[in-house]
């Protein structure tokens, strides 16, 4: 089969050394000649707007990752996760195949931090995210065990990143409660709450 090597770089230096060619052999005879396609800052556009992310998502995800250290780095991200948001409703399988390989590409970087930022708003437990259908799938063939300790805590601070980036003032009392509760079920439904609520409170309403 035909074959591609294609290499996404974040800075000119980069991205002109790995345009190659890369030679492989051995002394005195050259077996294979390396051109890789090389894409960064330079020709990728940098995609803002929403509409022209979801027409063209995987160029778009690759606009994220050459520009992810510059500083129209946010707005392209904004643009993928609306464009995610509304292939989350038809095709949630593939929106969260781009969202966990961005996720994985950007790593802890500061674009990463930022990505994580974003979706803990838009892909959130209980609507079909990779994350939350790997977790179904691994309690249904009993291999959660284990993995649940840390998926309690994550979701605990989701519930508290949700209020804080709504401007929903959070007491200690509060905080502790969503903190220390160990019910995967139960965060999952303060999760639901805290997209709505007016304050903290009412996280625990009817309990």
């Amino acid at each position: 089969m035909p074959v591609l090597l294609l290499v996404v770089c974040q800075d000119r230096a980069t991205a002109k050394w790995a345009a190659g060619p890369f030679d492989c052999g051995t002394r005195g005879w050259t077996a294979q000649r390396t051109y890789p396609l090389v894409v960064g800052p330079d020709n990728l556009p940098v995609i803002t707007d929403a509409r022209t992310a979801g027409k063209n998502l995987a160029l778009a995800l690759l606009s994220v990752l050459a520009h992810a250290r510059s500083p129209e780095c946010v707005a392209i991200l904004e643009a993928v996760a609306a464009a995610l948001h509304e292939l989350q409703e038809t095709d949630p399988k593939t929106a969260g195949y781009f969202f966990e390989f961005l996720e994985i590409n950007l790593g802890n970087t500061p674009a990463g931090e930022k990505l994580r930022e974003i979706m803990a708003v838009i892909f959130f437990p209980g609507r079909g995210t990779v994350r939350e259908t790997a977790y179904l799938e691994g309690k249904a063939d009993g291999q959660a065990e284990g993995k649940t300790e840390g998926r309690v805590e994550d979701r605990a601070l989701m519930v508290l990143r949700v209020l804080e980036k709504r401007g929903i003032p959070v007491d200690e009392e509060v905080r502790e409660r969503v903190a220390s509760c160990a019910d995967l079920d139960m965060l999952t439904l303060w999760f639901d709450r805290s997209l709505t609520v007016s304050v903290a409170d009412e996280l625990f309403a009817g309990e």
